[in-house]
């Protein structure tokens, strides 16, 4: 369980979707914080919001690609998956380009803002497939047990030191 801003305790999610679309928005908003505060003039505070954005989303695809996907039936999902698998090395890709700008202090001004929204766009698109498709399986097809696990990932996993998405491998 998680404490909220307001000081009550938040319940914890009941669906895995809900989990996993919920994490979405979370990475967008955080993405969404960076591009809003323009007028932050300590580059390092400004850049944690879009850091912890990319960090998440990592992890996120790291949960889906290593416990969430091989979990789901592969008939008639896989298709679907080989979309959101080959979109998840854009993404990544965006990401490994968006930190070095990050690192690069003299090109942090130019460019940060487009790549930051061509990232938001290309998750706007992604999630758009992804939460109407697959999502709906993680409450069906995924056992008590493995709903119960990744809802522990969700809850407190980091990424694997050194892991890379599967279409970058």
């Amino acid at each position: 369980m998680t404490l909220p801003d307001d000081g009550t305790r938040e319940e914890p999610e009941r669906s895995v979707a809900a989990a996993f679309t919920r994490e979405h928005h979370q990475i967008d908003e955080g993405i969404e914080r960076f591009l809003a505060d323009a007028a932050e003039r300590d580059p390092a505070r400004r850049a944690r919001p879009l850091l912890s954005a990319m960090e998440a989303l990592r992890r996120h695809i790291y949960l889906e690609e290593e416990v969430v996907f091989p979990r789901l039936p592969p008939g008639p999902l896989m298709m679907s998956l080989m979309v959101m698998r080959r979109e998840h090395g854009e993404l990544w890709t965006r990401m490994d380009a968006l930190a070095e700008i990050l690192e690069d202090d003299s090109s942090a001004a130019s460019g940060i803002v487009e790549a930051c929204t061509e990232l938001l766009s290309l998750l706007e698109d992604h999630n758009r497939k992804e939460e109407p498709i697959i999502y709906p399986h993680l409450d069906t097809d995924l056992s008590p047990q493995e709903q119960s696990l990744v809802r522990e990932l969700l809850a407190g996993s980091a990424l694997p030191e050194g892991w890379i998405c599967q279409a970058l491998r």
